[in-house]
C-alpha cells in the first residue's frame, strides 16, 4: 500500500480508535469512547438549546472546560480519544428542525459567542492561550465545529439531507449561515470543521473549494483540519451522482477542494486507485496529512502532555461536575408565565404534589442526543420529592400520547393535591437527526391532558415544557387556570432537581428563549425547504428568525420572566460616529421606501474602511424585587429607518448579571461600528449606512440614538 494512504488510515484509527464509526448512530455513543466497570458513565450536561438560554458566556466555556477534563481522564484511563466533533453551530432557520437540541439558536451571533467559549473551554491549555504560532498551541483536546454549511434541513416530507440542495443566496450566506463558522475560527480558533451532506447552490459542501480551501483554510486561517461528516463521500457518488463521479474521482474532487479527513472508507478504499489512475497527486495526500498530524502533536498524541496525567476515575463524575450539570439547567430554564406570582412555591404550604404528564419521570429523554451514559439520573420525581409527597400519574404512555385512557389517573391525582405540576413536551421520538417536525403542536393527546388536569385541579396548575424547538401552547397560555408556564429545554442528568429547585424558589429563574416560538400555522405558510431569510413576497412566505419576521407569535426570541422586577437606567452613551473618508473610500447606495429621503452619502464598504470606529454606552441594572436574580442584558441594533430590505434588527452584545435585591450593578458595553451597525446587501457585502441608528436595550424601553456620519 502506498505509504501516504497509510498514513490517512492511520490517522482515522489512532484517535477514532474504530473503524465502525456507525455505532455512534446506534449507541449514542462515539466510537473511540466507551462505558464499563472502569468507567460507568459520565457527566450529561444539558444540550446546548438550553444552556445557550443562559446567556452566560463564562458558563458555556466553563462547560467546555469540565468535558475536557472528563475527556482527559478517560483517555488516561484508556476510554477515550481526544478529538471530539462538537460543537454543533448551526443557526436554527425554522422550528421544524429536528436538530434544534444540538444548536446555540436562531441568531447567528450567539451562536458564535457560544462556539467560541465552548471551543476555548475544549480546546485551550491555561497558559498557553495567545501562543504566537497557533499551529504549535497545545491543545487540552480537539474541537470540531460542524455542520458547515447551509444545513438545517434533516428528513422532512420526504426530504433528506443526503440529497438536498439548499439554494441560498450569497446574503444569506455572508449574514446568517458563515457568521458562526467564521467566528469559531477566527477567534476560538477551532482545530477542525466538519462539512455537511448537503449541497449548497448545486455543489456538495466536501466537494466546494471555495468554501472549504478558499473560505476556511485560506481566508479565515484554519489551523487544523478539516472533515466530512460521516459517509459524506459516499453520499456524493451513490446517492447525488454529483457529476456521474466514480469513487476515485470523488476521493480527487473533495482531497483537491481541501477536504483532509474522510469520516467513512472512501478515502481508505479508494486513495490508492486515485492515485495509481493519475487523480490524485502526492502533494495533495501530504498536505493533508501535515494539517492531521499537526493536531495529534498539539495534543500529545506521540509524546504525552504531563498536565493532565493525573486525571482518572475521581475527575469523571464529580461532585463538582454534577453541581455544574444542575447549575447550568437552572440557568437556562425559562419563566414563560407567572400570573398572580404563584411561583415559587412555598414548601411549607405545597406539600402534598401532583406529577403528571409523558416526562414526570423522564431520564433519557432529559440528555438528548449523543450524550453517551450519564452518571446518574435526577428525575422531576426525585426532584421534587425533595420538597414534598409527590404523587405519580402518567396520564401518557409516552410524549407520543396515542391514546387518553390514562388521563383518567392524572386527573385524580389533581384533584387532591395542593398543587399539580404537569411535564409535557417532546423528545428523541419527535425531533432528533433524521427526524424533522411537521407540526408545532404538542403530540396526541397531551393537550387534553393538560386541559382536563388544569380542570380538576384543586391547587395551582404549573405546566413544565421539556422541548428544544418551540411548541404552540397558546391554550395554556391563554388558560387563567394554569397559573405558570417553564420552558426546561432537555435539562440533563440534573434536570429533574434543577426544576423543583425553580418552582419551589430555591433558584430565580433568568433564562431568555433563543429560538422565537411560533405559531401552529406559521408551518402552513412555507415549506422548511425554502432557505431565504428575508419574506418572499411572490410566494407569500413571511421571514425567518426574528430579525425577519414581524408577525404575532407565542413567544418571541429572547422573551424570559423572573421572581423578581428589574429597572434600566441609562448613565451615559456615545451621540455620534463620524467616520472622514478619504479619496479611495467610496459612497454607496442603498435603496430606500419610495417617497422618502436618503443620505447624501447613504452608506460605505466595510470593506473599504479601517473599522477602528467604536460607540459604548453604560446601563445601571437596578433590582427593585424582593428578591435576588439574574437578569439577561440583550442589546440590539436597528439600522436607519426606510431602507429596503434589512433586518428588524439584531443582537450586538449581551451580558447575564447577578444582581442582589435592592442593589444595583453597572453594566457597559463597547462596541465595534462596523460588526455591530453593518447590514448585508444583496450581492452579500457589508454596507455601514449613514444617518440614525437605534440600540435598543431589551424591552427596557432604554433606546439610544446614535448617529452615523459619512464625510
Amino acid at each position: 500500500m502506498h505509504p501516504r494512504i497509510l498514513n490517512l488510515i492511520l490517522i482515522l484509527e489512532l484517535d477514532l480508535g474504530k473503524s465502525k464509526w456507525q455505532t455512534f448512530r446506534k449507541t449514542n455513543t462515539p466510537p473511540g469512547t466507551y462505558f464499563d466497570s472502569v468507567v460507568p458513565g459520565a457527566t450529561s450536561f444539558p444540550p446546548v438549546i438550553l444552556t445557550t438560554a443562559s446567556f452566560n458566556e463564562s458558563l458555556w466555556k466553563k462547560l467546555g472546560q469540565a468535558v475536557s477534563t472528563e475527556a482527559r481522564a478517560m483517555n488516561n484511563l484508556g476510554r477515550s480519544g481526544l478529538t471530539f466533533w462538537s460543537p454543533t453551530i448551526n443557526v436554527v432557520r425554522d422550528p421544524r428542525w429536528g436538530r434544534i437540541t444540538e444548536t446555540p439558536g436562531e441568531d447567528p451571533f450567539i451562536v458564535g459567542r457560544y462556539a467560541v467559549n465552548y471551543v476555548r473551554g475544549l480546546q485551550d491549555v491555561e497558559g498557553y492561550e495567545n501562543t504566537t504560532d497557533l499551529f504549535t498551541r497545545p491543545l487540552k483536546v480537539s474541537a470540531c465545529c460542524k455542520h458547515y454549511t447551509a444545513y438545517d434541513v434533516d428528513n422532512w416530507k420526504g426530504v433528506d439531507r443526503f440529497l438536498f440542495d439548499a439554494r441560498v443566496t450569497e446574503q444569506d450566506m455572508a449574514e446568517t449561515f458563515q457568521p458562526p463558522f467564521e467566528t469559531c475560527v477566527r477567534e476560538g480558533d477551532v482545530s477542525s470543521v466538519m462539512c455537511s451532506y448537503n449541497q449548497v447552490n448545486g455543489i456538495p459542501t466536501c466537494a466546494d473549494p471555495k468554501l472549504l480551501k478558499q473560505t476556511i483554510r485560506d481566508e479565515w486561517n484554519l489551523h487544523g483540519y478539516i472533515v466530512s461528516d460521516c459517509d459524506s463521500i459516499q453520499v456524493m457518488v451513490e446517492h447525488q451522482k454529483f457529476l456521474n463521479d466514480t469513487k476515485e474521482d470523488a476521493v480527487a474532487r473533495t482531497l483537491r477542494a481541501g477536504l483532509d479527513l474522510d469520516c467513512g472508507d472512501y478515502y481508505t478504499n479508494h486513495t490508492v486507485s486515485a492515485v495509481q489512475q493519475g487523480k490524485v497527486r502526492e502533494t495533495d495526500i501530504d498536505n493533508s496529512l501535515k494539517y492531521l498530524y499537526v493536531v495529534l502533536m498539539r495534543l500529545g498524541w506521540f509524546d504525552g502532555n504531563p498536565k493532565y496525567k493525573s486525571l482518572g476515575k475521581n475527575d469523571i463524575c464529580s461532585q463538582q461536575n454534577m453541581e455544574l450539570a444542575a447549575e447550568a439547567a437552572r440557568e437556562g430554564i425559562v419563566l414563560l408565565k407567572n400570573d398572580d406570582n404563584t411561583l415559587p412555591l412555598d414548601n411549607a404550604v405545597f406539600k402534598n404534589l401532583a406529577l403528571v404528564g409523558p416526562h414526570a419521570n423522564a431520564t433519557l429523554a432529559m440528555i438528548g442526543n449523543y450524550a453517551g451514559i450519564p452518571c446518574r439520573y435526577i428525575s422531576p420525581i426525585d426532584g421534587f420529592s425533595a420538597y414534598g409527597k409527590a404523587n405519580y400519574a402518567k396520564g401518557c404512555d409516552n410524549v407520543a400520547c396515542k391514546t387518553d385512557s390514562s388521563i383518567s389517573s392524572a386527573v385524580e391525582a389533581a384533584k387532591n393535591a395542593d398543587a399539580t405540576v404537569i411535564l409535557v413536551g417532546l423528545d428523541l421520538s419527535v425531533e432528533a437527526e433524521s427526524l424533522d417536525r411537521v407540526d408545532l403542536y404538542l403530540p396526541g393527546y397531551q393537550t387534553q391532558l393538560v386541559n382536563k388536569v388544569t380542570e380538576a385541579a384543586k391547587g395551582p396548575v404549573i405546566l413544565v415544557v421539556m422541548s428544544a424547538g418551540g411548541v404552540d401552547i397558546s391554550f395554556a397560555k391563554n388558560n387563567s387556570k394554569i397559573k405558570a408556564i417553564l420552558w426546561a429545554g432537555y435539562p440533563g442528568e440534573e434536570g429533574g432537581r434543577a426544576i423543583a429547585d425553580v418552582v419551589f424558589g430555591k433558584y430565580n429563574p433568568g433564562g431568555r428563549l433563543p429560538v422565537t416560538w411560533h405559531e401552529g400555522n406559521y408551518v402552513d405558510k412555507l415549506p422548511l425547504t425554502s432557505m431565504q431569510l428575508r419574506p418572499v413576497e411572490s410566494k407569500g412566505y413571511p421571514g425567518r428568525t426574528y430579525k425577519f419576521f414581524n408577525g404575532s407569535t407565542v413567544y418571541p426570541f429572547g422573551y424570559g420572566l423572573s421572581y423578581t422586577q428589574f429597572k434600566y437606567n441609562l448613565t451615559y452613551s456615545t451621540e455620534s460616529v463620524d467616520i472622514k473618508l478619504d479619496k479611495f473610500q467610496h459612497c454607496r447606495d442603498l435603496t430606500y421606501i419610495n417617497g422618502t429621503s436618503k443620505p447624501q452619502c447613504p452608506s460605505v464598504s466595510t470593506g473599504d474602511l479601517k473599522c477602528n470606529d467604536s460607540f459604548e454606552f453604560e446601563i445601571v441594572v437596578q433590582n427593585v424585587g424582593e428578591r435576588d436574580g439574574s437578569e439577561v442584558v440583550l442589546v440590539y441594533s436597528k439600522p436607519p429607518e426606510n431602507i429596503v430590505g434589512t433586518h428588524f434588527k439584531q443582537v450586538i452584545g449581551f451580558q447575564r448579571v447577578f444582581v442582589a435585591a435592592g442593589q444595583s450593578q453597572n453594566v457597559k458595553f463597547v462596541f465595534n461600528a462596523c460588526k455591530s451597525l453593518r447590514i448585508i446587501d444583496y450581492a452579500a457585502k457589508g454596507l455601514l449606512p449613514s444617518g440614525w441608528h437605534h440600540i435598543n436595550v431589551g424591552d427596557s424601553g432604554v433606546s439610544i440614538p446614535l448617529q452615523v456620519n459619512l464625510n
